[in-house]
């Protein structure tokens, strides 16, 4: 694997959540293989999990991890090309970038979306020249459009519940990604990332549904079924997701905010007894009540521990193999 920024980096879904099972049951197995290796991790923007998951990662991998806020520690980049610096950047990123190449084997960047210019955002333009300047491996720890390390690992929580679960014949498992309200906008990342990943994997009846307005960009959702009715969604769910997002095409907006989206126990009762699952951190009471995150439901911790194995799982397959003998 040359980059990971999206599912067209991976040639197979079910190989590499393999790999992260694998490194749950022994996460030191390779501990060797990360041994004089550095990767640096750059952050544009706050961090919990990812941050410290992909720490923990790339330590299990026998790496070290140093973490740049670049937001509040560094000099402002400037991304355009031919750009005339004569504001508020201070370092082009292709001068910043070959210096961390060097520093480096591998970067992590995560970026965010302005949530002002569409264009803009959907350009991914910050990873695009990291990776055009720096010389060496990129990983996506969320972008402006997409944040695949989650989608790989939501993939891994719901094999890892399937393998827990009988069998159910051929019935392929029914997944919803859900809307629910928020008190501010916020990015179509993970909606994107997430549609974009289950239909790559292509094991799963996927339906997304959003009041009117919340369309998401059909190159990710093409291939799930779309409805504006959340219990017709829900109905026979084994999984469902449950997430905010902004407009797309009024790019960045809040237009309906009803609480009447949030999901309940009560709606639960017409799914396939369906397991919860939100990429974190929650609005407690808004996006899903308490009775749902507290309740047996919900795998919303499984799933952020489960952010160490998916980013293992990439470390290693983006590192050279380790040399015999060692």
């Amino acid at each position: 694997m040359k980059n990971f920024t999206s599912v067209h980096d991976v040639s197979d879904i079910n190989a590499l959540v393999k790999i992260a099972l694998d490194f749950k049951n022994d996460p030191f197995k390779s501990k060797q293989s990360g041994i004089n290796k550095r990767i640096g991790l750059l952050f544009f923007n706050p961090s919990m999990r990812t941050r410290l998951s992909t720490q923990i990662a790339a330590q299990n991998l026998g790496m070290e991890a140093i973490v740049f806020n670049i937001s509040h520690e560094g000099w402002t980049l400037e991304f355009e090309e031919e750009a005339i610096m004569s504001g508020t950047t201070v370092e082009h990123v292709k001068d910043a970038a070959p210096v961390l190449g060097k520093y480096f084997d591998v970067l992590g960047i995560r970026t965010f979306p302005s949530l002002k210019n569409r264009e803009d955002d959907y350009s991914e333009l910050y990873i695009k020249q990291f990776i055009k300047y720096s010389g060496i491996p990129i990983v996506s720890l969320e972008s402006a459009t997409l944040h695949p390390l989650q989608s790989l690992t939501d993939i891994i929580t719901i094999q890892e519940c399937r393998n827990r679960q009988p069998a159910t014949g051929n019935r392929q498992p029914r997944i919803v990604l859900t809307w629910a309200p928020h008190v501010k906008p916020l990015p179509q990342c993970v909606a994107n990332s997430f549609s974009q990943w289950i239909n790559a994997w292509g094991v799963a009846d996927f339906v997304i549904t959003h009041p009117e307005e919340y369309e998401l960009d059909e190159q990710f959702t093409k291939g799930a079924t779309i409805t504006n009715n959340q219990n017709e969604a829900l109905k026979n769910a084994d999984f469902v997701y449950v997430k905010n997002w902004s407009t797309y095409k009024d790019y960045g907006k809040i237009y309906c905010n009803d609480p009447g989206w949030m999901l309940t126990n009560e709606k639960l009762m017409i799914t396939n007894n369906a397991k919860i699952m939100h990429c974190l951190p929650v609005r407690r009471n808004v996006e899903l009540s308490d009775d749902i995150l507290d309740g047996s439901h919900s795998i919303v911790t499984q799933q952020a521990a489960n952010r160490v194995w998916a980013a293992q799982a990439v470390l290693s397959k983006i590192l050279p193999p380790s040399p015999k003998g060692v």
